[in-house]
């Protein structure tokens, strides 16, 4: 058996405060600190504790040429290899059993998006699975009586002001104009009416905020698109995939948004029941994001990117301003058109994969954002300083 180091992994030095009751009986305190080692890998969800022998062979082996392994047995000792083997850090170049072969798989997908590692490890460990954030915040104030800001102190001041104020050069303020009535009025919506979103509404800013208005021949192989957005060199690689509940003539469902077509792609079909449950999931229980018509996951096809950009340290980063370029077009055609839109980065990564069919390494969604009809009244708390939209 030919064998190899996996693509990408950090190895973590992490102390756990565990609480041990026979410490207590003893008179102790009964806390007890412990020092462990843990690998996160770009190929794996889990952090997966590590010994120091298995630590040593680790970082012996070569990440990118096959060894036999009977050969590696000569200089680390059999159980370290197979230990490793069995935790997916180890891969096989012909695996026979069914972990070792899904290892492989991962493995193989994070080789071929070029990632760069800390980039890798960092969206891969940093997504959620399963998280209620509802709840999340109800055992947050359940755990103290102190108020928020009695836990956390002062806030930060607003501006981080770096000189005297008698030192600023005041500058002249423009004329009003319609853009800035328009982002005067461009407000993150907490309260959707359950109308349903008008199909004309829906296109409109679909079109906008992601269309493509052109598609140019770059190079032979290589198009890039003009979108109402920048984006690193042109390739405009988040894309859009809808969660649609109430939009008229758009049944419920999945979809993917062909930017260049302007046209959607039917993923699955769901029943009103289904598209809320997988709605709340999605924005990890936030329910006035649940409640929102429309749900937009912005997907990044991190292949595309890194085809350019390979093992390129700002790659990544690229990749999630093109997110931000797009959510604040979004807002600004859906408040062109008096229709609230919100985004959120609290979300279950692992379920919107899942639901949409994703290789998380390949296609990652780094955001989920949506707009619809903003309701009559303000249940729920939203951040309007200027009172444009709540007077």
């Amino acid at each position: 058996m030919q064998v190899r180091r996996c693509a990408m992994v950090l190895v973590e030095p992490r102390e756990t405060i565990e609480f041990e009751l026979s410490g207590l009986l003893n008179g102790e305190t009964g806390v007890r600190e412990r020092l462990g080692w843990l690998a996160l890998a770009a190929h794996r969800d889990e952090e997966i504790p590590l010994d120091e022998a298995e630590i040593a062979a680790l970082g012996a082996l070569s990440p990118g040429r096959w060894q036999l392994l009977d050969e590696l047995s000569q200089q680390h000792p059999r159980a370290v290899l197979d230990a490793l083997l069995a935790k997916g850090l180890l891969i096989a170049q012909e695996p026979v059993d069914e972990a070792p072969r899904r290892f492989a798989q991962a493995d193989e997908a994070v080789r071929a998006v070029h990632w760069r590692g800390l980039s890798a490890i960092a969206h891969r460990h940093t997504r959620w699975r399963d998280v209620d954030s509802e709840m999340v915040e109800r055992l947050f104030s359940e755990a103290s009586p102190q108020t928020f800001l009695e836990r956390l102190g002062p806030a930060p001041p607003v501006v981080g002001e770096r000189t005297p104020t008698a030192s600023h050069l005041p500058l002249e303020k423009p004329s009003s104009s319609s853009l800035d009535a328009l982002m005067g009025r461009r407000v993150t919506c907490r309260n959707f009416d359950p109308a349903p979103l008008s199909f004309d509404a829906f296109s409109a800013v679909l079109y906008r905020a992601f269309g493509a208005h052109a598609v140019s021949d770059y190079a032979p192989g290589v198009q890039l698109l003009k979108k109402g957005v920048p984006s690193a060199g042109g390739l405009h690689a988040v894309e859009a995939y809808l969660l649609a509940q109430r939009v008229e003539e758009i049944p419920a469902g999945l979809y993917h948004y062909h930017p260049v077509a302007h046209a959607l792609e039917p993923l699955r079909e769901l029943d009103a029941e289904t598209a809320a449950s997988l709605a709340r999931r999605f924005v990890a229980a936030q329910a006035h994001y649940a409640g929102a018509p429309l749900q937009i996951a912005l997907v990044a096809r991190f292949e595309r990117n890194f085809w350019k950009y390979r093992n390129h340290a700002k790659a990544y980063r690229a990749v999630i301003l093109d997110a931000g370029h797009l959510s604040q077009a979004m807002y600004l055609a859906a408040t062109g058109l008096d229709l609230g839109a919100f985004i959120t980065a609290a979300i279950n990564e692992v379920e919107i994969e899942q639901a949409f069919g994703l290789e998380p390494m390949a296609e990652g969604p780094l955001a989920v954002c949506g707009f619809g009809v903003r309701a009559q009244e303000r249940v729920t708390v939203e951040f309007d300083p200027a009172h444009q939209v709540w007077p």
